[in-house]
């Protein structure tokens, strides 16, 4: 009995481990078939290409994440992206090399393989819209000040828009490493194409999931005035992207995304990526209601139809019923903060009547709080609210307008006092939304009965 007892034992370790080396050799080569990084290095170091030949002894990091890249994957050399013509605009020659590049790369040489992206992009608000924020248009040129006009959801203001005056203020050595930084994502470039699509999709390796993930955004939609990722990272989508987006599918091809790749949105899901009935886009603006960054928000020239755009990515998780009362509140709150600022408007307008403001921005106290009250408050408390983030809808946002209303009333009272001028008749119950709403009609009222 016990012989057959170690029969049986024997022959059950031999079957065990012959299906461990069955399974062994399954696994390798499954691995096989789909190579490896240090495979790929390695054939990049192969390379007989003139530019990874000479770049891997002298940037030996840009190499590797060419040869970790989609680009490398389908044959796209470096000298598709960077090489051109000595008249080219932006050329230049390479070191102790008869040939010339573009040390960076340009949107026009992306459009080659790229095209319905760039031309998505070039028609948007990271574009011209973005340059023109800090620059102004009059540096524009004919061609670009008409493209920038035509942009439906660029904001462009009639006679165009003067540099902006902070960064006159600044100066160059500031601004170069401040608003220019993120806010020449859309700057033109010599060869007339517009913007820079590295900003988003980092070189060399241009990976899909880095593009996709938040923190990629929050290079630029952070701080006081737009405080995208702080909002995002409290909302219940973040939560889910902090604690489980390990578990996403991030490398999933793009216009198939579902929720089991995504159950939960990102940045790019809600505003970029292929995702329930929405197509892909690189317009970030494709699915926006409401200019949400102006002084007092205006609906978007396609308000009507961004929003179903958006509404079909929310339907991939919500009820319908939700996101209808979602969108209910969310216009009333916008309501309610671009009424706030009216007020501010309305309470500064006596010392622009009266001569008792200077021309020089930002030259007073007053300027800041008067700027801060829509620039930095107003747009928190709607960023806030439509990206769900409570705590900067209330205490970065709605408190701190009360706050400044308040303070900005005593500046104003003390200017139009020391002129001899009546202090401001505002409401008891000042800065509440209630007394806002009943200024804003007594002044109404009063100007109609001029």
């Amino acid at each position: 009995m016990q012989k057959i007892l170690q029969m049986r034992l024997l022959f059950m370790g031999i079957l065990i481990t012959g299906l461990i080396l069955i399974g062994a050799s399954v696994a390798v080569t499954a691995f096989s078939e789909e190579e490896t990084p240090e495979e790929a290095i390695s054939d990049l170091s192969q390379s007989d290409d003139e530019c990874v030949v000479c770049h891997q002894d002298h940037t030996p990091g840009i190499v590797n994440q060419y040869g970790a890249s989609d680009h490398f994957a389908n044959n796209v050399s470096c000298a598709d992206c960077h090489e051109v013509e000595e008249a080219y605009p932006g050329a230049t020659q390479h070191p102790e090399q008869e040939f010339f590049v573009l040390a960076r790369s340009s949107p026009a040489k992306c459009e080659t393989c790229h095209r319905q992206q760039v031309q998505e992009f070039t028609f948007s608000r990271h574009a011209l819209p973005a340059y023109v924020a800090y620059a102004g248009s009059d540096v524009l040129s004919e061609d670009h000040l008409a493209q920038y006009e035509s942009i439906p959801e660029g904001g462009f203001l009639p006679g165009g828009r003067d540099r902006n005056s902070l960064h006159a203020l600044e100066g160059p050595d500031v601004t170069h490493f401040a608003c220019e930084t993120c806010h020449n994502v859309g700057k033109p470039n010599p060869d007339n194409s517009i913007g820079d699509c590295t900003a988003c999709h980092l070189r060399h390796e241009f990976n899909l999931e880095q593009a996709r993930k938040p923190e990629t955004c929050n290079a630029c939609h952070i701080g006081p005035d737009h405080p995208q990722w702080e909002i995002y990272q409290e909302s219940p989508h973040g939560i889910a992207y902090a604690t489980l987006g390990h578990n996403w599918n991030w490398e999933a091809q793009p216009g198939t995304l579902t929720t089991e790749d995504f159950p939960a949105p990102t940045c790019a899901i809600c505003h970029m990526s292929g995702f329930g009935l929405s197509a892909t886009t690189h317009d970030v603006g494709d699915r926006l209601t409401w200019f949400l960054a102006a002084s007092i928000s205006q609906p978007r020239p396609n308000a009507a139809e961004n929003r179903i755009r958006m509404q079909n990515v929310c339907r991939t998780c919500h009820s319908s019923d939700f996101i209808a009362q979602f969108y209910t509140d969310g216009d009333a709150i916008v309501q309610s903060i671009n009424e706030w600022v009216i007020l501010s408007d309305l309470m500064v307008q006596p010392l622009k009547d009266n001569g008792l403001l200077t021309a020089q921005p930002f030259d007073e106290p007053l300027d800041y709080t008067y700027f801060e009250i829509w620039h930095h408050w107003g747009r928190t408390a709607k960023f806030g609210a439509w990206m769900q983030g409570p705590d900067y809808t209330q205490w970065h946002g709605a408190y701190e307008i009360l706050h400044d209303l308040s303070e900005l009333r005593e500046q104003v009272d003390a200017k139009l006092e020391a002129a001899d001028l009546e202090p401001l008749d505002l409401p008891d119950d000042f800065p509440s939304i209630e007394s806002a709403r009943e200024y804003i009609a007594r002044q109404a009222e009063e100007t109609d009965a001029e």
